[in-house]
């Protein structure tokens, strides 16, 4: 896959943890908030998950770790 510049990676993580509070929301219900493609937020999910930023639930639910 392409590469993307860096403040467009920087752009989604904001966007992310924006839409992300300390109670759980479930991850599709993220995807069709944004609005991105999810071949796009799989990554940056991702990345936020192993800095530490958020957390990943059972269930497919996400809280932002503040």
């Amino acid at each position: 896959p392409p590469r993307r510049p860096l403040a467009d990676i920087a752009a989604v993580h904001s966007q992310i943890l924006a839409r992300l509070g300390p109670s759980p929301l479930a991850e599709d219900q993220l995807i069709r908030d944004l609005a991105l493609p999810p071949a796009m937020l799989s990554p940056a999910l991702i990345s936020l998950e192993l800095e530490g930023r958020i957390l990943r639930q059972s269930g497919g639910l996400l809280s932002r770790v503040d």
